[in-house]
């Protein structure tokens, strides 16, 4: 089990570094492009910060464990707005001023309830799969437009903080991007595999492992993204970064997944989703709330996160 632990450790650095080259040097070349701060925040990085979960999810169900790969992506759903939402919330309040953030609450609840209606007859099949790529394009429009459409000057200002100036060639970028893809796809490999020992090795549910230790581990980009952006005062950051990775993560990874190969549900639990589906209508009136996260609103999105975790251990 010691060489297991040490290619699960491998595989999650693999992961965020990965993510990390694959955002820095997309979002360079997306300046090049002439894309503006605002717009390639809200798919870019939403994007990148998504690619642990969508590589994942990809070798899981090339590896018929369909299980691991709806349990990484509904577990991190749950970890993204617990967990991560409710350290950057106690790091700092997180004030919402974009108007297409408030916007991405209601689309991240219909999206987690489609997700379970897709999932009533146990298989997450291709054509569900080119649906869920079909509203992710729908959605990547809409992000576009409405960044481009936002006029306020905060909001403005914090997305140009979160993506650095493209000074070097474009070749470095377009590099950086490429080897950052590679270490995604070398990281999934090892997580995967080490997964699946730990769990016939302590005799647990393939889904638990995705839900909790995959499921936290590929919710490090956007962990490292919010907790900064809180830091510095950035709550649209740190909040729409959560937001959507969600979506990103149902649309996108799962709708990609499904594509190539049908995922079975497997050893997920309707408890699981309903938890995913819980915590997502929860957002909704925290975010309402004078569109402000206190800190007392994020100790107790962290005290639910954790009666979860208890639950799963109890019944692992």
């Amino acid at each position: 089990m010691i060489v297991t632990g040490l290619q699960l450790v491998a595989g999650l650095t693999l992961l965020y570094f990965g993510a990390e080259w694959l955002v820095r040097g997309a979002s360079a070349l997306g300046l090049r492009l002439g894309l503006t701060p605002l717009v390639i925040g809200l798919t870019v990085v939403a994007f990148g910060t998504s690619a642990p979960e969508l590589a994942v999810s990809l070798e899981a169900g090339l590896a018929g464990r369909g299980a691991i790969a709806l349990g990484n992506v509904i577990g991190s759903n749950i970890a993204n707005i617990a967990l991560i939402l409710g350290i950057a919330a106690l790091v700092r309040p997180l004030s919402v001023q974009a108007q297409v953030i408030r916007i991405e609450v209601p689309l991240m609840i219909g999206a987690s309830l489609l997700l379970c209606a897709l999932l009533w007859n146990g298989v997450l099949g291709r054509v569900e799969g080119a649906g869920l790529v079909l509203a992710l394009v729908t959605y990547v429009v809409y992000s576009v437009r409405a960044a481009r459409a936002e006029t306020n000057a905060i909001v403005t200002a914090e997305y140009a903080d979160l993506v650095p100036a493209a000074v070097r060639p474009l070749w470095h970028y377009a590099l950086l991007a490429v080897v950052g893809l590679a270490l995604l796809v070398t990281g999934a490999n090892l997580l995967v595999d080490a997964s699946v020992e730990i769990a016939r090795h302590f005799g647990l549910r393939e889904a638990l492992i995705g839900l909790t230790i995959i499921a936290v581990g590929t919710s490090l980009p956007e962990l490292a993204t919010s907790a900064v952006a809180s830091r510095r005062g950035e709550g649209d950051i740190a909040v729409g970064n959560v937001l959507g990775s969600n979506l990103f993560n149902i649309l996108c990874v799962l709708g990609l997944a499904a594509f190539v190969v049908p995922l079975a549900v497997g050893d997920v639990s309707w408890v699981d989703l309903g938890v995913m589906v819980g915590f997502a209508l929860v957002a909704l009136p925290v975010l309402r709330s004078g569109f402000v996260i206190s800190r007392i609103e994020g100790a107790l999105l962290l005290t639910g996160y954790a009666v979860y975790l208890g639950w799963l251990v109890a019944n692992a």
